[in-house]
């Protein structure tokens, strides 16, 4: 199997969970501590060896697009004016900018998670897998999580799923649950993805989350699939999957490995990828650390 080149980063939600906040600002441009989440995602991306990133976006997403493009110069005018001192901010800036080939296009299509998909099936090369992720969640891995999924692709030949070890029984109610066969130390290979079992009707404690890495075969269901939506209810794209899977097509799920798993679309998660973050963070990590201390003995 080639090793993909492409991505297509799901976009298109209005991220209610977090209004007022993202009446104006898509949630994918909220900040974890100074970087948006969706340029997490993108730079691991990048680091994989992914050259072109297909961003499926609507039309309140402008600041994505923004946020990837060069500095304007007004920008660039001001932190030439800070003398030698902004120069690493100009670095910075030119670097974000040259990252990859962006491609920006709107979601067009019923509600689902096949549609951004079907929407980007036009850029997408017919010999040639592709990584499919959201902006919302990610793992921090070494190595990472789409390094993980290609080193899987390539060793048996076949799409994945990024997984991760169910840790509450909540989670055997939010995610899919793998059904398969172990064939390696953190690989399955895929019979069967039960949606939201509950923990007594689970097939294993293995969840898939977060992104795929995708046998470019599936454009072809997908198209086939929504010739014959009827509308009712969502397009999602693990219906479609299974039926590759019931046709043969091999998936392996693939548990992320020296890492954590983060979900930046909750609350609560969001606070806690930020606290993680910024008790990392070379410069600002001890100070937090010793008033997140000083809190917790008031």
């Amino acid at each position: 199997m080639k090793r993909p080149t492409k991505a297509i980063i799901a976009a298109a939600g209005f991220g209610t969970r977090f209004l007022p906040q993202t009446k104006a600002m898509p949630k994918e441009m909220m900040p974890i501590i100074d970087k948006p989440i969706i340029q997490i995602v993108v730079e691991e991306l990048v680091a994989a060896g992914i050259k072109d990133i297909i961003i499926v976006g609507s039309s309140n997403k402008r600041s994505i697009e923004d946020h990837f493009d060069e500095p304007n110069e007004d920008l660039l005018a001001n932190l030439r004016a800070g003398g030698e001192k902004k120069q690493p901010l100009i670095d910075m800036l030119g670097e974000l900018s040259s990252l990859a080939n962006f491609i920006y296009i709107r979601q067009k299509g019923p509600y689902g998670n096949a549609t951004p998909v079907l929407s980007a099936s036009h850029l997408l090369t017919p010999d040639e897998p592709f990584i499919y992720t959201w902006a919302d969640d990610f793992f921090v891995a070494t190595p990472s999580r789409t390094a993980q999924l290609i080193e899987t692709s390539q060793m048996y030949n076949g799409s994945v799923y990024a997984c991760k070890t169910v840790e509450s029984e909540l989670e055997y109610t939010k995610y899919g649950i793998i059904a398969g066969e172990t064939i390696g130390e953190a690989t399955m290979k895929v019979t069967k993805i039960v949606e939201k079992p509950g923990k007594d009707n689970a097939p294993s404690p293995l969840a898939s989350v977060s992104s795929y890495l995708l046998d470019p075969s599936i454009l072809g269901y997908i198209e086939t699939a929504a010739e014959s939506f009827d509308g009712n209810g969502e397009f999602t794209i693990q219906p479609i999957m299974q039926q590759m899977i019931d046709d043969g097509h091999p998936f392996f799920a693939r548990e992320i490995t020296d890492g954590r798993y983060y979900d930046t679309g909750d609350k609560l998660e969001y606070l806690k990828t930020v606290i993680d973050f910024g008790l990392r963070h070379e410069e600002l990590g001890p100070e937090l650390r010793t008033y997140m201390e000083s809190q917790l003995r008031e």
